[in-house]
C-alpha cells in the first residue's frame, strides 16, 4: 500500500516538474524570430515586376465595341454590345493599337484610360493579314505611350521573363506574368493566309487580354497579345502574341495611310492556282504575271502561259534569300519581313535548271 502511494506521489511530482519546464531535457521553445518588414519581404524579381506594372499602367486602355443594329419590323435603328478587348496607347497623338479581330464588324468604339475616363474612338486603319488595328482618341492628359526596343535590341529569347496586361473576363487592368515558350509560332488568319512569326508564351491571355501588351522585364513592349490556344477558349498555358518587329513596320502605315500593303517583287502571283500546282506536286510560287520594262523582266524572269488549254509554267521560286519557298504562303512571308528599298535574292526554277535573280523589293500597293 505504501509502495504504490509512494509510486503515484512520484507520477504527480514528475508531471508538475515537466509543465513547470523543469524536467531535464525538455527546455523551453525560443521565441519566434519577428518577420521582416513589409518591404524587405519583396524579392528583386518582385520589386521588378511591381515596378513595369505600375510603370505601363496608364499607358494600357480597354475598348469595348457596339454595332448598328436595324429592327427589321419597326426600321428603327440601335447599337447592340459586340465585344470587348485591350489596347494601348502608341503615340502622343493619341494613336492607340490593337488587334483587328476586336473591332471587327464594330461600328463603334470605346476607349476606358486608367483614370476613368472613357473616349470615342476613331478607325484608323485595319491590317487583317496581321491581326492589328489602329485606333485615334482626343482629349487632355492622354497617356504617355509605351516605350519600344531599339532597332536590333529587342531580340527575345525562349525563357525570356514577359508581362502581359489586359482586360480579361472584363477584370481590368489585369497583370500576368510566364516567359517565353516558343518563337517563330503560326496561326490561320484570315481568308486562309497564315499569320507568322508569332511569340508564344505561357503567360496567361484569356478572352479581353486581346490587343495587350506583351512587356518584358524591362517594361518595354515585345508583342501585342493576339490569341490563345484552347478547345475552352480559357487559357491553358499557351497564347500568342504579334512580335513588336512586326508591330513596328505594318502600324506607321496604318496610321499615314489606313491600311496595310506588303512591299512587292514586281510579280504577279495566284492563291487558288499556286496551291492548286502544289497539290499536283509542283514546289514553289508559281509566277503568272511579269510586268513590261519592270526590273524582273529585264533580267528574264519568265511567266506561266497558257498554249491550246495547257498552263505551261514558267519560273518558279523556291527560296527567297536562302529560306526555302514551297508554297506562296512562304514567299509571301518572307517579302513581307522586308521593307521597300531592300533586295532580295530569289532562286528560281524553270525546266529543271536553277538560277539565282536578285530583285529590289517596290513600295506596295
Amino acid at each position: 500500500m505504501r509502495a504504490s502511494l509512494a509510486g503515484a506521489i512520484l507520477v504527480l511530482m514528475l508531471i508538475a516538474a515537466f509543465f513547470a519546464g523543469r524536467f531535464a531535457g525538455s527546455p523551453e521553445p525560443p521565441p519566434p524570430a519577428p518577420l521582416p518588414p513589409a518591404s524587405a519581404a519583396l524579392e528583386t524579381a518582385e520589386q521588378r515586376t511591381i515596378a513595369v506594372f505600375k510603370s505601363a499602367r496608364d499607358s494600357v486602355v480597354a475598348i469595348t465595341t457596339s454595332a448598328r443594329v436595324v429592327d427589321p419590323f419597326t426600321r428603327r435603328a440601335g447599337e447592340t454590345p459586340l465585344g470587348s478587348g485591350s489596347g494601348f496607347v502608341w503615340d502622343a497623338a493619341g494613336h492607340v493599337v490593337t488587334n483587328d479581330h476586336v473591332i471587327q464588324r464594330a461600328s463603334r468604339a470605346t476607349v476606358q484610360l486608367a483614370d476613368g475616363r472613357s473616349l470615342e474612338a476613331r478607325v484608323v486603319g485595319r491590317a487583317p493579314s496581321h491581326d492589328l488595328a489602329v485606333l485615334r482618341i482626343s482629349g487632355r492628359d492622354l497617356p504617355a505611350p509605351l516605350p519600344r526596343p531599339e532597332p536590333g535590341q529587342g531580340a527575345l529569347e525562349v525563357g525570356q521573363s514577359v508581362l502581359a496586361i489586359g482586360n480579361p473576363f472584363g477584370l481590368d487592368w489585369t497583370l500576368t506574368t510566364g516567359i517565353v515558350s516558343a518563337l517563330e509560332r503560326e496561326l490561320p488568319g484570315e481568308a486562309g493566309r497564315m499569320i507568322r512569326g508569332l511569340i508564344q508564351t505561357d503567360a496567361a491571355i484569356n478572352p479581353g487580354n486581346s490587343g495587350g501588351p506583351l512587356l518584358d522585364a524591362r517594361g518595354r513592349l515585345v508583342g501585342v497579345n493576339t490569341a490563345i490556344f484552347s478547345p475552352s477558349g480559357a487559357s491553358a498555358g499557351i497564347g500568342f502574341a504579334v512580335p513588336v518587329s512586326t508591330v513596328a513596320r505594318v502600324v506607321p502605315q496604318l496610321i499615314e495611310t489606313g491600311r496595310y500593303a506588303p512591299p512587292s517583287l514586281g510579280l504577279g502571283f495566284d492563291a487558288r492556282i499556286n496551291a492548286a500546282v502544289n497539290r499536283q506536286g509542283l514546289a514553289g510560287a508559281l509566277v503568272l504575271e511579269v510586268a513590261p520594262g519592270s526590273e524582273a523582266a529585264r533580267k528574264g524572269i519568265a511567266p506561266a502561259r497558257m498554249a491550246r488549254g495547257r498552263l505551261l509554267p514558267g519560273d518558279v521560286v523556291v527560296a527567297a534569300d536562302g529560306a526555302p519557298v514551297t508554297a506562296l504562303d512562304d514567299l509571301l512571308a518572307e517579302v513581307d519581313r522586308r521593307r521597300a528599298g531592300e533586295a532580295m535574292t530569289l532562286t528560281l526554277s524553270r525546266e529543271g535548271r536553277t538560277r539565282e535573280v536578285e530583285l529590289t523589293l517596290r513600295p506596295g500597293r
